[in-house]
Protein backbone atom coordinates (compact mmCIF):
# COMPACT_ATOMS: atom_id res chain seq x y z
CA UNK A 1 0.00 0.00 0.00
CA UNK A 2 3.09 2.25 -0.09
CA UNK A 3 1.78 4.32 -2.99
CA UNK A 4 -1.40 5.28 -1.10
CA UNK A 5 -0.47 8.17 1.18
CA UNK A 6 -3.57 7.82 3.37
CA UNK A 7 -2.97 4.12 4.13
CA UNK A 8 -0.22 2.93 6.49
CA UNK A 9 1.85 -0.25 6.18
CA UNK A 10 -0.85 -2.27 8.01
CA UNK A 11 -3.63 -1.07 5.70
CA UNK A 12 -5.16 1.33 8.24
CA UNK A 13 -6.24 4.80 7.11
CA UNK A 14 -4.13 7.68 8.33
CA UNK A 15 -3.76 11.41 7.99
CA UNK A 16 -0.51 12.16 6.19
CA UNK A 17 2.16 13.69 8.41
CA UNK A 18 3.28 16.84 6.59
CA UNK A 19 5.17 18.31 9.56
CA UNK A 20 8.63 17.82 8.07
CA UNK A 21 7.71 19.06 4.60
CA UNK A 22 8.83 22.56 3.58
CA UNK A 23 6.34 25.28 2.75
CA UNK A 24 5.74 25.50 -0.98
CA UNK A 25 3.63 27.68 -3.26
CA UNK A 26 0.93 25.39 -4.61
CA UNK A 27 -1.85 25.75 -7.14
CA UNK A 28 -4.50 23.33 -8.38
CA UNK A 29 -7.19 23.68 -11.03
CA UNK A 30 -10.20 21.39 -11.35
CA UNK A 31 -13.18 21.35 -13.66
CA UNK A 32 -16.57 19.73 -14.05
CA UNK A 33 -19.85 20.24 -15.85
CA UNK A 34 -23.57 20.40 -15.34
CA UNK A 35 -25.47 19.08 -18.35
CA UNK A 36 -29.05 20.24 -18.69
CA UNK A 37 -31.88 20.66 -21.13
CA UNK A 38 -31.45 23.64 -23.48
CA UNK A 39 -34.60 25.23 -21.98
CA UNK A 40 -33.08 25.02 -18.50
CA UNK A 41 -29.84 26.65 -19.63
CA UNK A 42 -31.83 29.41 -21.29
CA UNK A 43 -33.85 30.01 -18.12
CA UNK A 44 -30.62 30.29 -16.14
CA UNK A 45 -29.17 32.78 -18.64
CA UNK A 46 -32.40 34.82 -18.51
CA UNK A 47 -32.28 35.27 -14.73
CA UNK A 48 -31.09 38.67 -13.47
CA UNK A 49 -27.45 39.11 -14.44
CA UNK A 50 -25.12 37.28 -12.13
CA UNK A 51 -27.56 36.08 -9.49
CA UNK A 52 -27.58 32.33 -10.12
CA UNK A 53 -24.04 32.08 -11.42
CA UNK A 54 -22.69 34.26 -8.63
CA UNK A 55 -24.47 32.06 -6.09
CA UNK A 56 -22.75 28.98 -7.55
CA UNK A 57 -19.37 30.75 -7.59
CA UNK A 58 -19.71 31.85 -3.96
CA UNK A 59 -20.81 28.36 -2.89
CA UNK A 60 -17.71 26.90 -4.54
CA UNK A 61 -15.39 29.39 -2.87
CA UNK A 62 -17.00 28.84 0.53
CA UNK A 63 -16.74 25.05 0.11
CA UNK A 64 -13.05 25.22 -0.81
CA UNK A 65 -12.41 27.07 2.46
CA UNK A 66 -14.12 24.26 4.40
CA UNK A 67 -12.70 21.23 2.58
CA UNK A 68 -10.99 19.83 5.68
CA UNK A 69 -14.38 19.75 7.43
CA UNK A 70 -15.90 17.73 4.59
CA UNK A 71 -13.09 15.32 3.64
CA UNK A 72 -11.98 13.43 6.77
CA UNK A 73 -8.21 13.15 6.11
CA UNK A 74 -7.62 16.60 4.55
CA UNK A 75 -5.45 19.07 6.41
CA UNK A 76 -6.91 22.47 7.19
CA UNK A 77 -4.84 24.91 5.15
CA UNK A 78 -4.76 28.64 4.68
CA UNK A 79 -5.88 29.39 1.15
CA UNK A 80 -4.35 32.47 -0.45
CA UNK A 81 -6.85 32.53 -3.32
CA UNK A 82 -9.79 30.62 -4.77
CA UNK A 83 -11.52 31.39 -8.05
CA UNK A 84 -14.57 29.71 -9.53
CA UNK A 85 -15.66 30.33 -13.10
CA UNK A 86 -19.03 29.19 -14.46
CA UNK A 87 -19.25 29.35 -18.25
CA UNK A 88 -22.02 28.32 -20.65
CA UNK A 89 -21.43 25.41 -23.02
CA UNK A 90 -23.50 23.79 -25.74
CA UNK A 91 -24.93 21.27 -23.24
CA UNK A 92 -25.09 23.32 -20.03
CA UNK A 93 -22.32 24.88 -17.96
CA UNK A 94 -18.63 24.22 -17.33
CA UNK A 95 -17.23 24.98 -13.89
CA UNK A 96 -13.52 25.64 -13.36
CA UNK A 97 -11.96 26.29 -9.96
CA UNK A 98 -8.41 27.21 -9.01
CA UNK A 99 -7.08 27.16 -5.45
CA UNK A 100 -3.75 28.55 -4.23
CA UNK A 101 -1.77 28.32 -1.02
CA UNK A 102 1.71 28.44 0.45
CA UNK A 103 1.65 25.36 2.64
CA UNK A 104 3.08 21.90 3.32
CA UNK A 105 0.33 20.11 1.41
CA UNK A 106 -1.50 20.57 -1.87
CA UNK A 107 -4.81 22.17 -2.77
CA UNK A 108 -6.20 19.61 -5.21
CA UNK A 109 -9.02 18.65 -2.86
CA UNK A 110 -9.97 22.29 -2.36
CA UNK A 111 -10.24 22.88 -6.11
CA UNK A 112 -12.23 19.66 -6.60
CA UNK A 113 -14.53 20.53 -3.70
CA UNK A 114 -15.15 24.00 -5.12
CA UNK A 115 -16.22 22.54 -8.48
CA UNK A 116 -18.41 19.91 -6.83
CA UNK A 117 -20.29 22.29 -4.57
CA UNK A 118 -20.71 24.92 -7.30
CA UNK A 119 -22.27 22.20 -9.49
CA UNK A 120 -24.52 20.99 -6.67
CA UNK A 121 -25.62 24.56 -6.04
CA UNK A 122 -26.60 24.97 -9.69
CA UNK A 123 -28.52 21.69 -9.51
CA UNK A 124 -30.32 22.85 -6.37
CA UNK A 125 -31.34 26.15 -7.95
CA UNK A 126 -32.60 24.49 -11.14
CA UNK A 127 -33.98 21.14 -9.98
CA UNK A 128 -37.60 22.31 -10.04
CA UNK A 129 -37.23 22.98 -13.77
CA UNK A 130 -35.05 20.00 -14.76
CA UNK A 131 -34.54 16.88 -12.65
CA UNK A 132 -32.68 15.26 -15.56
CA UNK A 133 -29.56 17.41 -15.07
CA UNK A 134 -26.28 15.51 -14.83
CA UNK A 135 -23.24 16.59 -12.87
CA UNK A 136 -20.05 15.00 -14.13
CA UNK A 137 -16.59 15.12 -15.52
CA UNK A 138 -15.14 16.42 -12.27
CA UNK A 139 -11.38 16.08 -12.48
CA UNK A 140 -8.03 17.63 -11.64
CA UNK A 141 -6.80 19.60 -14.64
CA UNK A 142 -3.46 20.85 -13.36
CA UNK A 143 -1.41 21.19 -10.19
CA UNK A 144 1.91 22.74 -9.35
CA UNK A 145 4.18 22.96 -6.34
CA UNK A 146 5.29 20.50 -3.74
CA UNK A 147 7.52 17.45 -3.97
CA UNK A 148 5.63 15.84 -6.86
CA UNK A 149 6.01 18.99 -8.98
CA UNK A 150 3.87 19.91 -11.95
CA UNK A 151 1.01 17.82 -13.32
CA UNK A 152 -1.21 18.58 -16.31
CA UNK A 153 -4.09 16.33 -17.32
CA UNK A 154 -3.35 14.65 -20.64
CA UNK A 155 -6.93 13.84 -21.61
Amino acid sequence: MGDLSHVDETGAVQMVNVGAKPLSRRRATARGAVRMAPETAKRLRDLPKGDALTTAQLAGIMAAKRTSELIPLCHPIALTHVSVDVAPTRTGYRITATARTSAQTGVEMEALTAVSVAALTMYDMLKAADREMVIGGICLVEKSGGRSGHYRRSR
